[in-house]
Parts: C-alpha cells; sequence; structure tokens
C-alpha cells in the first residue's frame, strides 16, 4: 500500500460510537443528514453503524451507503461469522466498503470478558479477518483494550492480522487509561517490532475517561499511527471520545509536526451545532475550538492584550473554524480597553477623561449584571448626556 507518510485519515465514529450515548440515538433519516455533512467535511472514513446489532443499524448502514461517495463507509462487527455476514449484506452499496473487526487484546478481557486464552483469542482474530476479507478488500482490524495489553503480544497479534489480510490496525485506548507517553511508546513498539507494519496503517481510537484522549491520539501520530478515530464535539460512551475538531486543530497548529489532513476546518463549527442538536446533546461553553466561550475574552488583561493584537491571546482565528467571531464579553473584570471598543462600535467617541467616568458608573452596573450588553451601553450613554 502506498500512503502519503504524512497524512492523517480521520475516521468519524459519532454515528456508531458517538450513538452509543443514551439519549442520543438516531433516526436513520438523522444519520444520512449527518452522514452527508461529514462528507462535505472532508472525513476519509464514516464508521456507520453496528448492522448485527439492531434492524435499524442495519438499514442506516445500507442507507448511508448510498447517500455518500467519496468516504470509505465502515461497518463494526465482533470477530465471528454472523457479525461479519450482516456487515457485509449491510455495506453492498458502499462505494468504497470497510470492515472494522476485532477482539480483546488485553489479559483483563481475555480472561475476563472472553473467559479464554491468548492463543484461542490470537486464532479467532486471525480466522475474522480472512473470513472478512473474503467479501470487502478493506478490513481494519481493533485490538481491544490495547492500552492495557501486554505490548509483546499486542505485537504478535498485530503481526498476524496483517498477514491475514488486515489493512488498518486500530490500536485503542478503549478505557482511557493511558498517559501519553505510554501510549506513544506502544505504538513506537509496534512500528519498531512488528516485521509486516508497513503493510498496514497504523489507527488510534481513544476514549477521554481521563481527559487524555486527544494528548493520547497526538502522542500516537507523533510516533507513526497515521489514522485518527473520534466523533465531532468528542461524544460517545461514558466520558467521551476523541474530539476530531481537536486533533485537526493540533495538527494545523503545530505545522512543525509535519502532518496534515483533508478536512475543511471551515466547517467545524456548523458540524458541531448539527450534531449537538440532532443527538439533544449540548455542548459545554468551555469545550475547546467548538464550544460558545472558545474565542470569548472577559478578563481585562486579556481583553487588553486581544485588542493589541489578536495573536496575545488567540493561536487560531475563529473563521479558521467557521466561527462567527471573536468576542469580548463584558463583565465587571472588563477593563476600560474593552469598555472603548464597544461604546466605538455603537458610534460614540469619549476622550481620556469622558471615558474614566462612563467606566466608574459601568464597573457599577456589572456588579450588579452578569453580562452587559448594546442596550445597557446605549443605557449608560443617555444617562450621562441626561446628566450632563
Amino acid at each position: 500500500m502506498l500512503h502519503d507518510p504524512n497524512r492523517v485519515y480521520v475516521f468519524d465514529t459519532t454515528l456508531r460510537d458517538g450513538e452509543q450515548v443514551p439519549g442520543c440515538q438516531l433516526t436513520t433519516p438523522e444519520k444520512i443528514e449527518i452522514a452527508r455533512e461529514l462528507e462535505t467535511l472532508g472525513v476519509d472514513i464514516i464508521e456507520a453503524g453496528f448492522p448485527v446489532s439492531s434492524p435499524g443499524d442495519f438499514q442506516s448502514v445500507v442507507e448511508i451507503s448510498k447517500a455518500v461517495s467519496a468516504p470509505t463507509v465502515c461497518a463494526l462487527t465482533r470477530a465471528n461469522k454472523g457479525d461479519i455476514d450482516a456487515a457485509i449484506e449491510a455495506l453492498k452499496y458502499a462505494k468504497h466498503p470497510r470492515i472494522h473487526t476485532g477482539i480483546g487484546s488485553s489479559d483483563q478481557h481475555i480472561k475476563h470478558k472472553f473467559n479464554s486464552t491468548r492463543e484461542d483469542i490470537l486464532e479467532r482474530a486471525v480466522e475474522a479477518v480472512k473470513y472478512a476479507k473474503k467479501a470487502v478488500e478493506d478490513i481494519e482490524f481493533y485490538a481491544e483494550d490495547a492500552g492495557r495489553a501486554d505490548v509483546v503480544f499486542l505485537a504478535q497479534m498485530v503481526e498476524a492480522v496483517i498477514a491475514a489480510g488486515a489493512t488498518v490496525v486500530n490500536i485503542p485506548d478503549t478505557n482511557g487509561y493511558c498517559l501519553p507517553d505510554q501510549y506513544g511508546a506502544k505504538i513506537k513498539f509496534l512500528k519498531e517490532n512488528v516485521k509486516n507494519i508497513d503493510k498496514a496503517i497504523i489507527s488510534v481510537h481513544c476514549h477521554n475517561d481521563l481527559g487524555l484522549a486527544t494528548a493520547n491520539s497526538i502522542a500516537g501520530l507523533q510516533n507513526g499511527a497515521r489514522q485518527i478515530e473520534g466523533t465531532i464535539n468528542g461524544i460517545g460512551e461514558r466520558a467521551g471520545n476523541t474530539s476530531i475538531e481537536e486533533v485537526v486543530m493540533v495538527l494545523k497548529t503545530h505545522a512543525s509536526m509535519g502532518l496534515y489532513t483533508n478536512i475543511n476546518a471551515k466547517n467545524f463549527y456548523e458540524m458541531s451545532r448539527m450534531v449537538s442538536s440532532q443527538m439533544r446533546m449540548p455542548v459545554q461553553p468551555n469545550k475547546a475550538i467548538v464550544g460558545a466561550n472558545a474565542f470569548a475574552h472577559s478578563s481585562g488583561i486579556h481583553q487588553d492584550g486581544f485588542l493589541k493584537n489578536r495573536e496575545n491571546y488567540e493561536i487560531i482565528k475563529p473563521e479558521d473554524v467557521g466561527f462567527p467571531s471573536a468576542s469580548i464579553v463584558l463583565t465587571a473584570r472588563s477593563g476600560r480597553h474593552a469598555l472603548k471598543f464597544h461604546l466605538e462600535r455603537l458610534g460614540h467617541k469619549l476622550d481620556k477623561d469622558e471615558l474614566y467616568e462612563v467606566y466608574q458608573r459601568f464597573l457599577t452596573l456589572a456588579d450588579s449584571k452578569l453580562d452587559i450588553n448594546d442596550e445597557d451601553l446605549q443605557g449608560l450613554m443617555a444617562a450621562r448626556l441626561v446628566k450632563n
């Protein structure tokens, strides 16, 4: 397989892992709408569902396969023939089909989930890949709970599934357990010790239980992974998945890493709003990249620095991610520079003494009101004229 060594493929699982959040189930038409937006966003792979899990999921994979043409459409399975048969059937209309099959790789899962042995698990993994490969060329294998797996056994498993035909190997930190240096070292070990690793792409799939999903994904990419799996807004089971918008903007901001994606980042804001609305799942205001406060400045010191030079306090331009604009929020912590900025925006030019006087009244108002809007400012100016 020939791949640009600097290109990072983006695998979106909003419609599969993201949809597993309680209360966030989508109808097939809603899934199609999101899938089309994901295609416009430029994601490389859309994981459309887990076909064997329900008739609705099966149908969603069928319909999404028909609705999009550029991205690979992926269906999840466990390592058994029944799951794989359902996925093959559901993907029959996909222009670029992929089967994502796998099994546990940690001793915790092998003993306490499968009640099995390493040898048996290895055999099942190879069998599943070979069986899926008969019907679909593009096979991704996930070594579940790889974050806690013994690295030598993990390397053995990865080597065996690539030999069986896997084109992508997914090394999930299923429980969000790893520290970035541990996860990065795991990917590096595979790159250096799996003799056929050049025949597959390493993928990172990280969960956010300790708030490290984005950091772990970046550590994986720094050590040779070239596919990142995540969701819009970082939604997903428990504390969620890696947030796609965060990883993409880290790579854009740190161009020295030499890695890029084919994502149209200007679509992030609208994409985020659509997923939030369809899944009835609000985005926290302080969420990186797409949160309502991501480009809002309220501290007086920050506002002053921002107004002097945007780059003092912003490393990303709001327009780069389709955000309406940066906002200077007026609160009791705002300084004179911010107040002057807003008054001039409303057409009021004041000299130093006039500004000082209005600022004192502004502080009194700001102490009693959570945030100050244009109407309040016009009121302050009207009161000043009456007084004078």
